[in-house]
C-alpha cells in the first residue's frame, strides 16, 4: 500500500522540455496503453480510442498548427493563480503565477484585450520536444447511460488518463497533459492531419518522454480534514 501512496504522491505535471531522441521502448509504451485498456469506464463502455504519435515528421506537422488563446481561458486561469509561494501554500490549491506570461497575470486586466493583442502561438511551443503524444478520443454521439452532459463518460475518460499516467511515472517516463487540443480549431486541424472521424472529439492529450531540463516544483495538496465530511456536511473526519 506505501508503494501506492508513493507512487501516487510522486507523480506530478512534467512542463520542462523533453529529449526528442530518447522516447519511450515499444515495452514502455506497450505497458502504459495497457494500463489504459484497464482503466474503469461507465458500463465498460471503453469510450475511447488512442492516437499514439511518435514519427518526427507527424509531431513536426503538429507542432506548426497554430493556437490563439481566448479570453475565458484567461479570466478562469486568473482565479487559480498565487503571486507568492506563500500564498501558494497557504491556499493548497491552484498554481504559481510565475509560470504564465505577464499578460496574463495582471489584477483588473481586460482579458478581452489581452486575448486579441496575443499572437497564435504554435504548438511546437507546448510539445516542447516530446518524441511521443498520445492523443485521446471519445465518440461524441455516445454517452453513459442517464449520464446529464455525460459526466461519467468524462470521469472515465480521467481514469484512462491517471491509469496511464501512474505507469508511465512508474517506468521514469515523463508526461504532461495537454487541453489545448482539444479547442475546436487544433481539432479540427488534427483531425484534418490524422484523419480521425467526425464523430469523434478529442478530450485530452499526454506528451511523454524524458526530461531534457529540470525545474522545482512547488506541489501542494488540502490536508485530509480540509475536504472529508463525516455523516454530514461539515462535520470533520478527524479533530
Amino acid at each position: 500500500m506505501e508503494d501506492i501512496l508513493d507512487l501516487i504522491r510522486a507523480r506530478h505535471s512534467a512542463r520542462v522540455p523533453y529529449d526528442p531522441q530518447r522516447k519511450p521502448t515499444k515495452p514502455q509504451l506497450e505497458a502504459i496503453l495497457e494500463a489504459a485498456s484497464w482503466a474503469p469506464t461507465a458500463h465498460n463502455m471503453q469510450n475511447f480510442e488512442l492516437l499514439v504519435i511518435d514519427d518526427p515528421a507527424c509531431l513536426q506537422k503538429i507542432g506548426a498548427i497554430t493556437n490563439k488563446t481566448n479570453a475565458v481561458f484567461l479570466r478562469e486561469n486568473f482565479r487559480q493563480l498565487s503571486f507568492s509561494e506563500e500564498e501558494l501554500r497557504r491556499k493548497k490549491t491552484g498554481v504559481i503565477a510565475s509560470t504564465f506570461p505577464p499578460s496574463w497575470r495582471v489584477q483588473g486586466a481586460d482579458f478581452e484585450a489581452v486575448a486579441a493583442a496575443a499572437e497564435p502561438m504554435p504548438l511546437s511551443y507546448s510539445l516542447q520536444g516530446c518524441p511521443c503524444l498520445i492523443v485521446v478520443l471519445y465518440d461524441a454521439k455516445k454517452r453513459a447511460p442517464a449520464s446529464e452532459g455525460d459526466v461519467l463518460g468524462f470521469l472515465s475518460l480521467g481514469c484512462v488518463m491517471e491509469n496511464m499516467w501512474l505507469t508511465a511515472h512508474s517506468l521514469g517516463i515523463a508526461l504532461q497533459v495537454l487541453s489545448v487540443f482539444s479547442g475546436a480549431a487544433v481539432e479540427e486541424e488534427m483531425r484534418r492531419l490524422l484523419h480521425f472521424p467526425r464523430s469523434m472529439k478529442i478530450a485530452y492529450a499526454c506528451r511523454l518522454g524524458y526530461p531534457a531540463a529540470t525545474r522545482d516544483y512547488i506541489r501542494v495538496r488540502r490536508a485530509i480534514g480540509d475536504f472529508t465530511h463525516r455523516n454530514g456536511y461539515g462535520n470533520k473526519v478527524f479533530g
